[in-house]
């Protein structure tokens, strides 16, 4: 590993090799957010040099205080480092792309051939394995976010409201907010204040609306200007892990306004964790079903690009954010929420997915090699739709 005097000589590379390395991990870089950033600390701390451990840990930290995808912004984070401002967007176009070219390639040919009996039974076998890999993200996700019987608390309250149906951006707001403030007030009382009246806000602010749209679905046609809206929004709040993406698209494109199924989006979900790179090019899947290539490239322009805005934007107070007790509190609400949506979602998807007995012992065998030997999730999907396809034979 580099020493800082080392890599204050280094501080300074190409384009060239910024793009080189990013589309590299952007290939090969399986396994979620987490197995993404273990393998850049790889390559730019131990094997390249170009920033120290310490320095390494401190984008981490700020890429867990502003919304999107980690593992995207540590590529838009370690770009900007090494190569300014061209480096910054080379970073991420270099990460993303990879993904994005191959899930625009399955999703043209899910639309093509996705009604054969081979896909089907295909998707029969991936779905149960797609719950396990979702549940063991979950554990990991419970361990850091649920810091105490408050922040519990408060995961388990968003659980409930986010099975009433409650918007789930205000979720997430509020939550932040009320772990930020019931931290920093430090004594029980004051705890069960700012929950109620955090409660009372969200009853009082997102119910009626949300629940009446959740109450009645009816198809809206499809609009590239509506279908860019959505995911610069999504995008543009979504914190925590990219498995809450879920949640925002069933919330929306399936119940609000029926722009997906949940066959679709479970789907979707499958091919988002089989290819490498990013879990946000779901929305190239999404973008092409519901309205081809344009729909695939603005579905993928709008859910990063705020990435790249955010990354800009905290780059420079990286250090000040890294130390801030107030946006610390602020992030763990805003986690604990995140890990109850994924919660609600789970429990939705499972249903759909888990629909006789060779699911379920699909989902129960998946879950138990993910957690004690912990395969890598590609493999995990492969073997899963590899059964689906001899279960039809067997039929």
């Amino acid at each position: 590993m580099a020493s800082e005097a080392e890599v204050q000589e280094r501080s300074h590379g190409t384009v060239g090799e910024v793009a080189r390395l990013f589309l590299k991990l952007g290939t090969i870089a399986f396994g979620g957010p987490a197995a993404h950033i273990a393998m850049m600390d790889d390559e730019v701390v131990h094997k390249r040099g170009w920033l120290t451990r310490e320095r390494f840990l401190d984008l981490l930290g700020a890429t867990n205080l502003i919304p999107g995808p980690n593992s995207t912004e540590m590529a838009i984070h370690l770009g900007f480092l090494r190569a300014g401002w061209r480096g910054l967007i080379v970073a991420g176009a270099c990460f993303i792309f990879p993904a994005m070219a191959i899930t625009g390639t399955l999703a043209w040919a899910y639309v093509r051939y996705g009604s054969l009996p081979e896909v089907f039974w295909l998707l029969y076998g991936v779905k149960p394995v797609i719950i396990a890999i979702v549940v063991q993200a979950l554990w990991g996700f419970a361990v850091k976010a649920v810091k105490g019987p408050f922040t519990g608390a408060v995961g388990c309250a968003v659980v409930i409201l986010s099975f009433l149906g409650w918007d789930e951006v205000l979720l997430l707001l509020v939550a932040g907010v009320a772990v930020m403030l019931g931290t920093r007030a430090g004594r029980k009382g004051a705890r069960v204040k700012v929950m109620a009246a955090a409660s009372g806000a969200i009853l009082g602010t997102g119910a009626p609306a949300t629940a009446a749209a959740v109450s009645a679905v009816a198809k809206v046609p499809v609009s590239l200007w509506g279908l860019t809206g959505f995911f610069l929004k999504v995008g543009s709040v979504l914190y925590g892990s990219g498995y809450v993406l879920l949640a925002f698209l069933r919330s929306d494109l399936v119940q609000r306004w029926g722009w997906l199924t949940d066959q679709q989006l479970m789907d979707a979900i499958a091919v988002g964790q089989f290819t490498p790179g990013p879990v946000f090019t779901t929305a190239t899947f999404v973008g092409y079903i519901m309205a081809g290539v344009p729909g695939a490239l603005l579905a993928t322009l709008g859910i990063f690009l705020p990435s790249f805005v955010f990354v800009a934007a905290s780059s420079p107070l990286v250090p000040r954010i890294r130390r801030s007790a107030w946006a610390g509190s602020f992030l763990d609400g805003v986690n604990v929420a995140s890990l109850g949506l994924m919660v609600a979602v789970t429990w939705q998807l499972g249903r759909a997915a888990l629909v006789d007995w060779v699911t379920v012992s699909l989902a129960l065998a998946a879950t138990a090699l993910v957690f004690r030997l912990r395969i890598n999730s590609a493999w995990l999907v492969l073997g899963g739709g590899l059964i689906g396809l001899a279960t039809q034979l067997l039929r």
